[in-house]
């Protein structure tokens, strides 16, 4: 049997009168730049995220970089972000020449609270925390840190979309909740999109300026701004899967308890779950120390597998120049050394599944005759 991390075709199936719809209404529609689409589809992602404004994007880093920006957050100020995160959660910080400062994650991959005041000095601006893997991080602790020393509290939900911490969901409890459409994602576009969700409509108006060269009005450009729109037919096709948001969510859940209950290899440590978080299993991640023997068990038997992440931020060639050296984070390089994505997607079948965590349990009683 041969079974990839990742398969996207079965969703499109799955709803594909409804996306064909889509496509052919903005075809035929003669408006294709923020027009019609766009605009319902910013009022219904607002109104499932819980928040007053959404801005669409070009995409998540965009969603970031804006963000920091709209902030007035430049160089020289510095910005907590959590150490095991993606490149892009980064990216958002140095593009607008502020610095990142690393935190180890807890147990569960975010960023550990604990951790936060020990890296603030009298330079931090914001801390920019990531919802690594689709759960949702210790919010309750991060926004009484961030109110106690009146610092901002941007959300990276790119991996989060649902996912809530004490009923309520990412991306509400800092001033931008940012959202990557990446075909990938739990909601997911036909290509690159993203978003930001905001209560403040001043922060949401400089945000639909910055999008569209600054202006408000063609050609009056108020701000030095950027081309990062969200398209019509991106728009239209993320309003179909929005519909389904939230059945395609517990498609995930449901793969990632038949994980929980099958894995038994005692090597292999699964994912935890926070009291009072939930995770929609953007990715189900293990770990084990004999991670890179595993994953060429499982190529062997036709199952592919990826690493999220396997080169930290701070570790990472285009961040040379900060300084770190391994060692720094050893929390973060001991996860990125034994961390393994197993396959989970829409449409994945229990047969596929059983035949992954079969393989994985085989996989324990062969290394450990």
């Amino acid at each position: 049997m041969q079974i990839k991390c990742n398969v996207l075709d079965r969703q499109f199936q799955m709803y594909q009168p409804e996306y064909e719809q889509a496509a052919l209404r903005v075809l035929r529609s003669g408006w294709y730049v923020l027009g019609n689409e766009v605009r319902q589809f910013e009022e219904e992602f607002a109104k499932y995220t819980g928040k007053k404004y959404c801005v669409g994007l070009n995409s998540g880093l965009d969603a970031l970089i804006m963000s920091v920006r709209a902030l007035g957050i430049g160089r020289g100020d510095e910005v907590i972000v959590q150490a095991n995160t993606y490149i892009a959660t980064v990216l958002g910080i140095t593009e607008n020449d502020a610095v990142p400062v690393f935190v180890e994650p807890d147990e569960y991959y975010n960023m550990d609270a604990n951790k936060i005041e020990q890296a603030i000095t009298d330079r931090t601006k914001a801390i920019m925390v990531t919802h690594l893997y689709g759960q949702a991080s210790d919010m309750n602790s991060i926004v009484g840190i961030a109110q106690k020393h009146h610092l901002e509290i941007i959300e990276d939900c790119a991996q989060s979309h649902g996912a809530c911490f004490d009923g309520r969901m990412t991306g509400t409890f800092g001033i931008a909740g940012c959202f990557s459409f990446y075909p990938t994602k739990n909601l997911g576009a036909f290509g690159d999109a993203g978003a930001i969700v905001t209560d403040d409509g001043a922060f949401a108006d400089r945000l639909r300026m910055m999008r569209n060269y600054g202006s408000k009005i063609k050609y009056h450009n108020e701000i030095e701004g950027v081309n990062s729109r969200l398209d019509e037919i991106q728009a239209a096709l993320l309003r179909v899967k929005l519909a389904h948001l939230q059945e395609l969510n517990e498609e995930r859940k449901t793969l990632a308890n038949r994980y929980n209950e099958g894995i038994t290899n005692p090597e292999v440590i699964l994912p935890g779950l926070r009291q009072g978080a939930e995770s929609i299993y953007h990715q189900y991640v293990v770990r084990c120390a004999g991670r890179d023997a595993l994953q060429a068990a499982l190529e062997q038997k036709g199952i592919q597998t990826q690493i999220h992440y396997p080169i930290p931020p701070h570790l990472a060639a285009c961040y040379r120049h900060l300084g770190h050296k391994k060692g720094a984070y050893p929390i973060t390089e001991s996860y990125a050394d034994e961390i393994l994505s197993l396959p989970i997607y829409t449409g994945m079948t229990f047969a596929e599944q059983d035949y992954v965590i079969e393989q994985i349990n085989a996989w324990a009683i062969e290394e450990n005759k």
